[in-house]
């Protein structure tokens, strides 16, 4: 036996490349060329092959290390040469006898590799060490009670603020029972599960024939043939193939885990991009960070579709009952038309902001008798300056006094955590010839109604004549929707995700009022306020939208 260094070969100009995967662990066998870690630069993922077959003695990396060319990952104890050595002294000693003793020895030297050892036993899977994670939730569970699994297969996917990990099996066999759930923490140690397992005791091939011919140079157990040792040391037997099989290879999830590292899944879910229909273009139909893009890019353009947006695949994929496929031509004349670009992308968003985010509607209405007033004298004041004040900039200016006041509304979930925003970026939708936009008013808080008038004026001709940058479509902390010039009473618009709100506004109208005296016309404008009611309950948005009436009443509240 022998001690070698296994080291990262050339990998080209990539240095300090992050380790993101250990796909073994001390006392497991290798195969000369199976993937031992999966290491991450910020332009792509690849794994580091064994440059030779054998037993890992220790790792001398672990997640999240930098490694480079020549850097040496573990050690490995090989068989080489002693396998070698025995060839070389015993085949003459005994090529007299090795055609008479041949046949009686090789059933028993092709049989040993198959016979399991024992009988089977429980076999406790606990976290092994994942380094200075601690607590880690487990957010992913890859198998179920009764499953068949593979020595190395992941059982479970764990997640910490910084890097998720799959937990693999020490052992092979049938999973007996699951000791965690979805959302458990977990920490090195933790029992994740029991296997039962078919084999007391691992096996070790042709270990047998070697200790015998050093205990005995005789004829009690014939050495083997040439042709023999050449191939246990190249090709494993049935048995251990079975079982050390690489991890990570795509289909080997019993739940149809796609071929992925962690970090490359993390980020599918931070897009919502459906991994398991990303075409991996990697070795072996691995999927990458540039997968993900390249399918995210094609979907915002329209040349492909996820199947929740297919009329065939949605409701299957919610569990419901699949689009009906109507052939409408044998009822009538129709013309197809393509949706345009724009509708695409943002239908595919509104649907996922619809069916993720628990949606609930406030309806109030705010009287701006006023305020229109106001409106209309600012307007006759700075009419040769060019700017048109509009409702919606009074509306913008009394919606971030309501955000300070109310600042859950000014927020975004981030799993468990709630991120409240210091600053105030107000996205209102804009109605242009290609479809909704919703270009992005920052800093509100620091500008006047004036300039706040000029600007959303500036932005919304941008979008119309289909110039918006995407920089002026992102950041938004609250959305505002304005049918204000079309019609309506109230209605209720779709969340703006990440947001947490979004302000409807229908179009006002004259009604009487009792002012203790006498009815008096008044101008009302309805104010629909939707909200995630996973962070805001109904009395907040009550508040909310009673406290922006309020402040349109009279907007020298804002001051106070």
């Amino acid at each position: 036996m022998s001690t070698v260094e296994i080291k990262v070969p050339d990998i080209g100009d990539f240095k300090n490349v992050a380790v993101i995967e250990i796909l073994v662990q001390p006392g497991d066998t290798v195969r000369a060329e199976q993937s031992l870690v999966t290491v991450e630069s910020d332009k792509a993922s690849m794994e580091i092959p064994s440059s030779a077959a054998g037993v890992v003695k220790e790792l001398k990396v672990k997640l999240g290390d930098k490694i480079s060319e020549g850097s040496v990952i573990l050690l490995l104890e090989t068989a080489q040469t002693s396998a070698g050595a025995g060839l070389a002294s015993s085949s003459p000693a005994v090529s007299g006898q090795a055609s008479q003793a041949a046949p009686v020895a090789a059933p028993t030297t092709s049989a040993a590799p198959v016979q399991p050892l024992g009988q089977p036993r429980l076999v406790e899977v606990r976290v092994p060490d994942i380094g200075d994670f601690k607590n880690v939730a487990v957010i992913e569970i890859l198998v179920k009670s009764g499953d068949t699994v593979k020595a190395e297969q992941s059982l479970v996917t764990v997640e910490s603020d910084k890097a998720s990990m799959e937990i693999p099996s020490s052992a092979a066999g049938v999973v007996k029972d699951l000791k965690v759930k979805l959302g458990d923490k977990v920490n090195q140690g933790d029992l994740l599960a029991v296997v039962e397992s078919a084999s007391a005791t691992p096996q070790v091939p042709a270990a047998a024939p070697a200790s015998a011919g050093q205990g005995d140079g005789t004829s009690q157990t014939p050495t083997p043939q040439p042709s023999q040792i050449l191939q246990t040391s190249q090709t494993p037997p049935a048995s251990a193939a079975a079982q050390a099989m690489p991890p990570h290879q795509p289909g080997a999830a019993p739940v149809g885990l796609p071929y992925a590292s962690p970090s490359v899944r993390k980020f599918a879910r931070e897009l919502g991009v459906p991994l398991a229909e990303v075409k991996g273009s990697a070795a072996k139909g691995r999927i990458t960070q540039a997968d993900v893009q390249a399918f995210t890019r094609a979907v915002m353009a329209g040349q492909q579709q996820t199947q929740a947006q297919s009329g065939a695949g949605g409701g299957a994929a919610l569990g419901l009952l699949p689009w009906p496929q109507v052939d409408f031509a044998k009822f009538g004349p129709v013309t197809p038309q393509p949706l345009p670009r724009i509708k695409k992308i943002s239908g595919a968003n509104l649907h996922r902001n619809w069916v993720l985010i628990p949606h609930v509607t406030n309806n109030d209405e705010a009287d701006i008798t006023d305020l229109e007033a106001l409106r209309m004298q600012l307007n006759q004041e700075n009419g040769k300056a060019g700017i048109k004040v509009t409702m919606l900039a009074f509306v913008i200016k009394a919606a971030v006094a309501a955000l300070k006041k109310f600042p859950e509304f000014n927020a975004s979930l981030d799993g468990d955590s709630l991120i409240l925003k210091r600053y105030y970026h107000i996205g209102f939708a804009a109605d242009t010839p290609n479809g909704l936009m919703v270009p992005v008013l920052k800093d509100a808080d620091q500008k006047g109604v004036l300039q706040i008038a000029q600007e959303t004026a500036d932005l919304a001709k941008k979008a119309r004549e289909g110039k918006l940058a995407v920089a002026d479509m992102q950041g938004g902390c609250f959305s505002i929707s304005s049918l204000g010039g079309i019609g309506g009473t109230h209605f209720t618009p779709i969340i703006n995700a990440p947001e947490v709100a979004i302000l409807g506004l229908s179009r006002s109208y004259l009604k009487p009022v009792w002012d203790g005296q006498a009815f008096a016309p008044r101008l009302t404008l309805p104010l629909s306020l939707s909200y995630d009611h996973r962070v805001i309950d109904g009395a907040a948005a009550a508040r909310f939208n009673a406290y922006l009436a309020a402040l349109l009443a009279d907007l020298r509240r804002i001051v106070l």
